[in-house]
């Protein structure tokens, strides 16, 4: 992949175009400028060379970064956190408080990450992970404060996508970097596709993330995939909407056959989308559609959804 693409994309915050799995519009890091330059997310560990260029690119030389927040720990949004500490010496890495034993000790993740992808995809993707060193990881919960020298990021814990997801308030700007908390942004067709994978998809959880995030009135919304979103208003909408219709989708799925295998909830959720998804001409978008496997599955969305549904009636079940 060539140099990355730079782009401002609000007062003082660019966005690094990372080249995720060698493609483009796919996986994007936030750089804060100001007094302690910050970044947002640390990629895969496998795009590094990719980050710390375009770090460069705008000044941000080894002793200069100060920050590092992950929205939350997967391997697309953390894997690069313990090759960039090494590189960068004066910077503090930031992230949940559930999260942060993770980041220390990642063996588990990694060999969870694995179980998911296989173990060369997941090599081809992300990488590896580095250990980061613990007297440089610092936990946070919502409501906290990072203090940034000029200015300040809040920490908004958005569960949902993770138990652990926060998203990220800047008080000098109004942008809000949501990890996936919205899930991907798919600017090709100008929607969302719901990011609800297992372990810990939670629809409740993340419907309110998302309003959370509304409530806050961001002057920006900035996504991990894929970057600022027009209208941050109606991109909650949108959101939201798209997290109910893909959660119905599989619920009515199992409601029509409770053993349903989690191939044929795929393939249901995956005609949803191949509707939801049209060219100008009104043609499916498999194509594009594909590129995002990468990030989520559709296959992958199912067997979360289908996951949360069954844990649910099964607790509902319980309490009589």
């Amino acid at each position: 992949m060539d140099t990355p693409i730079l782009s401002q994309v609000a007062p003082d915050v660019t966005m690094i175009d990372t080249g995720m799995a060698d493609e483009r519009a796919l996986n994007a890091v936030y750089v804060f400028g100001g007094a302690e330059p910050c970044l947002v997310e640390a990629a895969p560990e496998a795009d590094g060379a990719a980050v710390v260029a375009g770090l460069d690119a705008l000044g941000i030389g080894p002793n200069d970064l100060a920050h590092i927040v992950v929205t939350h720990i997967h391997m697309d949004h953390a894997g690069g956190a313990g090759a960039l500490l090494q590189k960068f010496p004066g910077a503090t890495v930031w992230v949940h408080e559930r999260g942060a034993p993770h980041l220390e000790d990642p063996a588990r993740l990694v060999a969870s990450t694995a179980r998911t992808y296989g173990p060369s995809r997941m090599r081809d993707l992300f990488g590896g992970m580095q250990a980061c060193e613990p007297a440089r990881v610092k936990a946070v919960t919502d409501g906290d404060l990072i203090d940034l020298g000029d200015h300040r990021l809040r920490v908004l814990h958005t569960p949902g996508h993770a138990s652990h997801h926060i998203a990220l308030y800047d008080d000098a700007g109004g942008a809000v970097c949501t990890g996936e908390a919205m899930g991907s942004y798919l600017p090709w067709a100008t929607a969302f596709r719901p990011a609800l994978p297992p372990p810990e998809v939670d629809v409740e959880l993340a419907l309110a993330s998302i309003e959370k995030i509304r409530t806050v009135g961001p002057s920006a919304v900035l996504t991990s995939h894929f970057g600022p979103v027009p209208s941050p208003g109606l991109a909650c909408e949108m959101a939201s909407e798209r997290v109910r219709t893909w959660a119905e989708a599989v619920r009515t799925s199992l409601v029509a056959s409770p053993d349903a295998s989690s191939e044929a909830i795929a393939s249901s959720l995956r005609e949803l989308a191949g509707r939801e998804f049209l060219d100008d001409a009104g043609r499916p978008l498999d194509d594009e559609l594909d590129r995002y496997d990468a990030l989520g599955s559709i296959a992958m969305n199912a067997a979360g959804l289908a996951r949360y549904w069954r844990k649910r009636w099964e607790a509902e079940m319980a309490a009589g």
